[in-house]
């Protein structure tokens, strides 16, 4: 690809990409519902432009890989809110360590076993590994242990997605009383997105599910190397 073509493709994928994560986080802010959460509709309008613009993916990425460094950065800025809500961190570590603990077992387990299940072969088995962490995390973790980094990102989605809407049903069903489970619970189960939707059930809330949130992340990329052992 010529390099004016390269840069032409650059900056009009990745306008798009910004623009429409924009209006879709605009219309999302109106209507909150899972089906126009900006994590959904992004990708699926972009992939239905890509479709009609017959772009492969391989050059969709490469001209909005800038947009894919950002990671490393986001993933170095969680420590501020860790940090802020050091107090937090020191009334429940007990609990918040258990869960964390416990949420990335079944997580990890979980995942694993099903896919086994289904007969999926090993990259999909070890990029569905890191579906229940925030996507920072779970990139890095799938390119550790063998995934496909990418796919593991679109298992974040989805996995944050079906993660909030159950969380809503389960305290439906089973109240609970206690904000530190209530924000745990999303925090583990629907990372990001567990978050944004913890935070509107109250303050606490939405602090706990975003240290759960992180602690996992970090959590994991830190055992990702004897993962990728128990699993080589």
């Amino acid at each position: 690809m010529p390099a004016t073509e390269a840069i032409l493709s650059c900056v009009s994928w990745s306008a798009l990409t910004v623009a429409t994560y924009a209006v879709a986080r605009h219309v999302h802010r109106r209507w909150t519902y899972t089906l126009t959460s900006p994590l959904l509709v992004t990708p699926c309008l972009l992939g239905l432009v890509a479709l009609a613009a017959h772009e492969p993916y391989p050059d969709y990425f490469r001209a909005t890989h800038w947009l894919g460094l950002m990671l490393g950065p986001a993933m170095v800025s969680f420590a501020i809110p860790i940090y802020e809500r050091r107090e937090l961190v020191r009334r429940h570590w007990k609990a918040l360590a258990t869960g964390v603990a416990a949420g990335s077992t079944v997580a990890v387990a979980s995942a694993w076993a099903l896919s086994t299940l289904l007969g999926l072969s090993e990259s999909l088995r070890l990029s569905l590994l890191a579906r229940s962490i925030s996507t920072p995390f779970a990139v890095t973790v799938s390119h550790d242990i063998g995934g496909v980094p990418e796919l593991t990102a679109l298992f974040v989605i989805v996995t944050g997605l079906a993660g909030a809407s159950l969380g809503r049903l389960l305290l439906a069903w089973m109240p609970l009383s206690s904000s530190l489970a209530r924000g745990a619970l999303y925090g583990m189960g629907a990372h990001s997105v567990g978050v944004a939707t913890a935070t509107r059930l109250g303050e606490e809330e939405g602090a706990v599910a975003g240290l759960v949130m992180i602690l996992a992340g970090l959590a994991n990329v830190l055992l990702a190397p004897a993962l990728y052992f128990l699993l080589a």
